[in-house]
């Protein structure tokens, strides 16, 4: 096996993308910054909240924060404009969101750069945020009317009992929005409660506010009403709260640790609340698997938009025939990597968005080595490159008593594990409380997808690493024990945001004794009748 000691890979490694000659002042002008902020509610005399460029540390924008009473006040604008939205056909609905698919597209150079200053991400990173929201659009687009429509459901009695089940919106979703996927999620999220007929009263994270309101702009051109979507801005311990304080349904996307809260707090109202919430993803590379194959999906799999995405894997585990010679090649892949700091394309990886996460990943990767990990990649800051650069990074060795062993790093580590069986691999790959995204990879992709059905994970790619699962749409995306409740995409990530109504219609007999019959016959006379609908096999 190559020689992958750490003194030879730092500094060598990762060499930097040719620079464009474009930077964030050229992306974020104070014309810009002022035209978006007014969609923010805030009262006369905000306080100011500074969002940086990840790139360079300088200051993106001043924004201002929501009070209390601003929180309140969106509700209550929000509320008035939900009804008369909600009274328009779902076909009208719909068509604002297929509206709203041709605009991303008509302004995918502005939100890529919006997108890459906001969190440092590198241009094909921040595509992948255009074109997911864009595919959401669309699916919803088409697809509202027939999740909306009523269903006939049996009666009580044949012909007798007619039986509609409806769905009624639940009036103004309160969503809590996370910086790292600032237009996917923040859309992907509202998208569904609109063409549901609600309102949505959206926190998105400071740091990536201006990508989220020229969202928002977009789906106002697109002929959704201005007050049917209000964005507030916030500290999330402090605005956090009071959303979901006044929301009819919760929708949030962060920390395990914060969801905890959340769900209490909308347990307390007795309302509804859907959450992804924080992973450890393992990814499974077995002996019959493709090693070239697996190699460039690991990398794809680990270390898009830096690791700081929910889905992206951070447990490897690797069938120990074929570990080192798949290592190998993982580890050249991942050397050859080139970091990129500025708003031009061709760079594989950009930049970690906030001192924080530059801090969580440097802990995990140093307290690893203490313990006894190798760094077979990677391994240092770059702050040669930007301020919060970290280099693309894989472990061998590392031990239980690591926090990068167990908990989410969320950021560009991968650690490296061996087995000796399958059993052991799905044992291992389940022994978290997490479960929210999971990879296999085989040779046989019926052999792939049998093992990848014992995961405990709300999603599985066979010879992928998370994007079939996440861009198939039509079907539910969300994560199983610490990774949250609910689910986005698909029927039930529409469904969520609307209340289930039977209307029967009874019709000709009443549901009691009739033309005369005392109660005896009439139990005599529903007893036959129960026992003719099960001889009959009717539901």
């Amino acid at each position: 096996m190559t020689d992958t000691s750490t003194d030879k890979v730092i500094g060598e490694r990762n060499p930097v993308a040719a620079p464009g000659s474009r930077t964030a002042a050229d992306a974020v002008t104070a014309e810009l910054v002022a035209r978006l902020v007014r969609g923010i509610t805030t009262g006369e005399q905000p306080t100011l909240t500074r969002s940086i460029c990840p790139f360079t540390g300088e200051t993106l924008a001043e924004l201002p924060e929501s009070s209390p009473e601003d929180v309140a006040r969106a509700f209550e604008t929000a509320r008035g404009a939900q009804r008369a939205w909600a009274a328009r056909p779902v076909r009208e609905r719909a068509a604002v969101l297929l509206r709203f698919h041709d605009l991303l597209f008509g302004a995918q150079a502005e939100l890529l750069d919006l997108v890459q200053v906001e969190t440092g991400k590198t241009r094909a990173h921040a595509f992948e945020e255009v074109t997911a929201a864009a595919v959401e659009a669309r699916h919803y687009g088409r697809a509202a009317a027939g999740y909306l429509k009523p269903r006939r459901r049996g009666g009580a009695f044949p012909v007798l009992t007619q039986v509609h089940e409806v769905r009624q919106p639940k009036g103004v979703i309160g969503q809590i929005s996370p910086w790292n996927y600032p237009l996917a999620l923040f859309v992907g999220d509202a998208l569904p409660a609109f063409v549901a007929g609600n309102a949505v009263v959206t926190k998105p994270d400071s740091q990536t506010a201006l990508t989220a309101l020229r969202a928002r702009e977009l789906l106002v051109e697109a002929g959704l009403p201005a007050e049917l979507w209000q964005i507030v801005i916030g500290e999330g311990p402090v605005v956090g709260p009071e959303v979901v304080a006044h929301a009819d349904y919760v929708s949030f996307t962060g920390s395990t640790r914060t969801g905890r809260d959340v769900a209490q707090r909308a347990a307390a109202r007795l309302i509804g609340a859907s959450m992804e919430l924080g992973g450890k993803n393992a990814m499974i590379v077995l002996a019959d698997a493709d090693l070239d194959k697996a190699a460039e999906g690991a990398v794809r799999a680990c270390f898009s938009s830096a690791g700081q995405l929910c889905i992206s894997i951070e447990r490897l585990y690797v069938a120990r025939p074929v570990a080192d010679a798949f290592l190998e090649k993982f580890a050249a892949r991942t050397r050859a990597m080139r970091l990129g700091n500025t708003l031009a394309w061709g760079a594989d990886m950009g930049s970690l968005v906030a001192p924080r996460q530059l801090e969580t990943v440097t802990r995990h990767v140093e307290e690893a080595v203490k313990n006894g990990a190798r760094v077979v990649a990677g391994g240092k800051p770059r702050p040669d490159v930007g301020p919060l650069f970290f280099e693309p990074t894989i472990l061998d060795g590392v031990t239980e008593d690591s926090a990068v062993c167990t908990e989410e790093t969320f950021g560009p580590v991968v650690s490296i594990y061996r087995f000796d069986g399958e059993d052991e691999a799905v044992d291992r790959a389940n022994g978290t409380p997490y479960g929210l995204n999971s990879s296999v990879w085989s040779g046989s992709t019926r052999h792939g997808a049998a093992v990848a059905a014992r995961l405990h994970s709300g999603t599985v790619n066979v010879n992928e690493g998370y994007a079939p699962a996440y861009a198939s749409v039509a079907a539910p995306m969300g994560g199983m024990g610490d990774s949250g409740i609910g689910r986005r995409h698909g029927s039930e990530g529409l469904l969520k945001y609307t209340e289930p109504q039977t209307i029967a219609v009874q019709r000709v007999l009443s549901m009691a004794p009739s033309f005369g019959m005392d109660d005896e016959g009439y139990a005599k006379l529903l007893t036959r009748a129960l026992g003719a609908m099960k001889a009959l096999r009717l539901k």
